[in-house]
């Protein structure tokens, strides 16, 4: 259910992009969010940082997308927001010397804390990436290929997810026999 709650802004999104145009999917996308981080809210009864960075993003740069009738603005959005996640991660750990993800997950995943180090860096790599190709895809190609980018792109989130729980996988166990 949860997966579904996440999905489904960005695949209302493509629908009314395709069955419209960008604007009308840009405000299909903004109403979808509010309602999606509604949802999340009344199960949870919080939302994450990452939640509320997203919803506000998404709500300016749509916004300017349609006051401005300006498809950028929702086009950079992603690129501004892996860009951020990027930069945050990387001051907090290098500059303030604290794991935003071990500070998340921590209670919920016992990791050593290399494995924490490595994921974070991981993480700002990734991001870091996803924002680089985003800019790129938005520079040289239509708006057309960047709808089919961002709806195939998903594979790098899913692939960097996966490899993720593969690399963790052994220290979970490893941390389970030893206590």
């Amino acid at each position: 259910m949860k997966i579904l709650i996440d999905f489904f802004p960005i695949l209302l999104f493509f629908g009314a992009y395709k069955l419209y145009d960008i604007y009308v999917g840009t405000a299909v996308l903004m109403a979808a969010t509010l309602l999606q981080m509604g949802l999340i809210y009344a199960m949870d009864r919080k939302l994450q940082a990452m939640h509320k960075i997203t919803l506000l993003l998404i709500l300016i740069f749509g916004s300017l997308t349609l006051a401005l009738h300006d498809e950028r603005f929702i086009k950079w959005k992603p690129t501004v927001l892996y860009a951020a996640v990027a930069l945050a991660l990387a001051v907090a750990l290098w500059g303030m010397r604290k794991n935003f993800l071990k500070m998340l997950l921590g209670s919920q995943l016992t990791l050593p804390d290399t494995v924490w180090y490595r994921l974070n860096v991981a993480w700002v790599a990734y991001s870091a990436f996803m924002s680089l190709v985003n800019a790129y895809v938005v520079v040289h190609y239509s708006t057309e290929d960047w709808m089919n980018f961002k709806l195939w792109g998903y594979a790098f989130p899913l692939v960097f997810i996966i490899g993720q729980g593969l690399y963790i996988t052994p220290h979970i166990r490893n941390i389970e026999h030893t206590e």
